[in-house]
């Protein structure tokens, strides 16, 4: 679980841009590109937390080190987003798994399908 801090909002761009020793322009371009996407103040001031640092750092990385375009970082970071999320859903189909295991119960489910050698159990809750 992540800290509150890291994701807290509180670096102006131009503390960012001193940090990873780029322009402030640099920074607005990657957000109009869409890859950063930082908060905003009543005033409209760009704050930028621990978490999009780092994200930055990431498109540096591939800008810079490898040699990847914009469009092509965009879509590597749509990606990274893609597979998390599976690996969440499949962390949590786990989890539901190991639940039916040891208590006979799917919470939350209706339906689960569970491989047991080449037969597939399906189990509805009612």
């Amino acid at each position: 679980m992540e800290h509150k801090a890291y994701n807290e909002p509180v670096y102006l761009i131009s503390a960012v841009a001193e940090i990873l020793t780029i322009h402030p322009q640099t920074l607005r371009q990657y957000e109009r590109e869409g890859l950063i996407k930082p908060s905003r103040t009543n005033g409209k001031i760009r704050l930028y937390s621990q978490r999009d640092i780092d994200n930055i750092k990431t498109v540096l990385t591939l800008t810079r080190d490898m040699g990847i375009n914009l469009a092509g970082v965009d879509l590597i970071l749509q990606l990274n987003k893609k597979i998390e999320k599976l690996e969440n859903n499949l962390e949590e189909y786990k989890n539901k798994v190991r639940d039916f295991n040891n208590y006979g119960v799917v919470p939350s489910s209706k339906a689960l399908v569970i491989k047991k050698s080449s037969y597939d159990i399906v189990i509805i809750k009612e």
